[in-house]
């Protein structure tokens, strides 16, 4: 008993298999030194560093898919350091004959100059955007669109100009809080009345010239709040995409085909109860085809539904002999589901036939379960 569970203990050891690792060249753009990456298994991808590059971004994704359904990784420098090299774990395998499209983007530490402009930039256009949407009348201060629409539409301007930038510490722009929301609905309750103007007329009624600086004056102190808003995200000096590298149409290595093969050992119920249990037990062999693949799915890639047949016949407690309608041996269809890292257990159905006399001959379906070993065989040919 001790030596079948160390046995046992054995098998369920996982495969201490070392992840693969391959270099790209930037300055090649060259990858695995123009060999098929790696399929069916996480590796790593390692590269040296332009000089002052301090992010690395991976997007990958097959070549025919949408870039939407990409997986991204990244690597980032530690804090004061100045490395060389950098390196990626791709932990969503890639599967095995496909292509893919890898895309690379590298960032650097934006300087003062850069922030600066990146700064005035978001400060124009978001001015820019409030004078185009608040126009004054005698009614008051009209809005051309509501004040959600419109926050969101603030929101885009900032995430639009930094679509070149991240944050150090990846900390997104989380968009305007509620005091530019509570500011925007405030235009609302605004009234001028006796106005006889329009912010866009060239000339302007001088008798309301107050009520078009109060005008200006909230305009202001939208804006105002805008800015102060982005420069609060902006003190951390951002990170700026300096370069792209892209490797398309790439292929993976094929994987052989391997074809699992199970001997084991199985009891079949015929009737019967606890106390009068009725079954036969026989060794079977038989072949198996995995309902999904491991490296992309545990549960399916464990399972299977598996085929064979039988090595000997058996009795019931009648003394019948129970055999099988086409080879002669009892012929099983069944479920199976690896517990170990070769061991199966597997429950189904077995087909079998027993004669009633020299011209009748009964076919039936029995239950089954049993443990198996499972092996693989490779199929292919030699080049």
């Amino acid at each position: 008993m001790k030596k079948i569970l160390f046995f046992l203990s054995l098998l369920s050891l996982p495969a201490m298999a070392q992840d693969q690792s391959i270099s790209f060249s930037p300055e090649r753009n060259q990858i695995n030194g123009g060999r098929p990456l790696p399929s069916e298994a996480p590796f790593y991808i390692q590269g040296s560093l332009p000089v002052g590059i301090k992010r690395v971004e991976l997007k990958i994704f097959k070549s025919k898919k949408n870039e939407n359904l990409a997986d991204s990784y990244s690597w980032k420098a530690a804090y004061g350091s100045d490395p060389q090299n950098y390196e990626v774990f791709v932990a969503y395998p890639l599967r095995s004959s496909e292509n893919y499209t890898l895309r690379f983007y590298y960032y650097s530490q934006a300087d003062s100059n850069e922030m600066a402009a990146l700064q005035g930039a978001l400060h124009a256009n978001l001015e820019s955007y409030v004078n185009a949407n608040f126009i004054a009348s005698k009614r008051g201060i009209s809005a051309l669109t509501n004040p959600k629409a419109m926050l969101t539409h603030l929101d885009q301007v900032v995430l639009q100009g930094m679509q070149n930038y991240t944050h150090p510490l990846e900390q997104e722009f989380q968009g305007f809080s509620d005091m530019v929301k509570i500011k925007i609905e405030q235009f609302q309750g605004v009234k001028l009345k006796g106005a006889r103007f329009n912010l866009l007329s060239k000339n302007p009624d001088p008798d309301n010239e107050g009520q078009a600086q109060y005008t200006a004056q909230l305009k202001k102190e939208l804006i105002d709040l805008l800015h102060a808003e982005v420069d609060q995200y902006l003190r951390a000096n951002l990170l700026m995409l300096v370069d792209i590298r892209e490797l398309e149409n790439y292929p993976t290595e094929k994987k052989p085909f391997y074809l699992p093969l199970n001997l084991g050992y199985a009891g079949t119920y015929f009737s019967g109860g606890f106390n009068n249990l009725d079954y036969g037990t026989s060794a079977f062999a038989g072949i198996s085809v995995p309902l999904g693949n491991k490296s992309f799915t545990r549960f399916l890639g464990n399972a299977s539904v598996s085929t064979g047949v039988f090595f000997s016949n058996m009795q019931d407690s009648n003394q019948t002999e129970i055999s099988g309608p086409l080879v002669g041996r009892p012929v099983y269809v069944g479920l199976g589901y690896r517990i170990f890292r070769i061991l199966r257990f597997n429950a189904g159905t077995v087909l079998t036939s027993s004669d009633v006399n020299a011209n009748i001959e009964n076919i039936t379906l029995y239950p089954f379960i049993g443990f198996s070993v499972e092996f693989n065989l490779w199929l292919g040919l030699d080049k």
